[in-house]
């Protein structure tokens, strides 16, 4: 009786073993099928899995050369003129300064750097809501942060006034009538007052770095710039509303 159970026993414990090494073989044929299946694979497709590689090592070499928290000075002025932003789109009404002398604009300088600016438009109610709003808050981003006193040369002009600079060729404008965001009340250009005089020429150093800080601060408040024009006009903006203006 003993020995048939024990031959029994010994009859289970083969099979368990001959099947324990079947199962082995096949997870070993199952595991080197899989490797040579993920070798090809990468053989065929190697520069989109490089490719895949690259971008996912990206965000965390961002992360550690960034220095975490640290924002460059350009992102934090960024930010800072966004809650003048947000500010504008509020609500928040800005009322335009009281004029400035009409002689402070018939100086042999400004002439030179203007012409007939004299008889220019300087009327706040002319231009157009909205952008009048966005130069007012320009203008006080300039005082408030930056100490400059800025004031308006020109804001609407006439179409027969455009047509009048444009003849007087491509140094003052190469704009004609209704070409110009001027006759729209959708433009200005703009200058500085120091020591109670207009300062024009981006030659003087505390000009030009006003002009620079002024087209940053015009761009922040969605105005475009004409500082990055090919013709450069550091002191003008324009708000570029859809709809307005036909192409030329």
């Amino acid at each position: 009786m003993l020995a048939r159970v024990h031959a029994r026993v010994r009859g289970w414990f083969g099979q368990v073993s001959r099947a324990k090494g079947q199962s082995v073989a096949a997870i070993r044929q199952t595991s080197g099928n899989s490797a040579r299946e993920a070798s090809q694979f990468l053989r065929r497709h190697y520069l989109l899995v490089s490719g895949a590689l690259v971008l996912l090592s990206v965000p965390p070499l961002v992360a550690v050369f960034s220095g975490g928290g640290t924002l460059s000075a350009y992102e934090e002025s960024s930010r800072q003129m966004d809650t003048q932003v947000a500010g504008l789109l509020e609500g928040e009404n800005l009322v335009p300064p009281a004029p400035l002398p009409p002689m402070l604009f018939a100086t042999v300088e400004v002439e030179q750097e203007r012409p007939m600016i004299v008889s220019a438009s300087r009327d706040w109610t002319l231009m157009h809501p909205e952008y009048t709003q966005r130069l007012l808050q320009a203008f006080k981003i300039m005082k408030e942060r930056h100490g400059y006193d800025m004031a308006i040369l020109e804001g609407y002009r006439s179409p027969e006034r455009q047509n009048k600079l444009a003849a007087m060729g491509s140094s003052v404008t190469n704009a004609a009538a209704f070409q110009s965001w001027h006759q729209y009340g959708l433009a200005a250009d703009c200058a500085f007052v120091r020591n109670g005089k207009i300062v024009i020429s981006e030659k003087d150093p505390w000009a030009m770095r006003g002009y620079e800080l002024y087209g940053e601060v015009a761009e922040s408040l969605g105005l475009t710039w004409g500082g990055r024009w090919k013709m450069m006009d550091f002191g003008h903006t324009e708000l570029r509303l859809p709809g307005v203006m036909k192409r030329r």
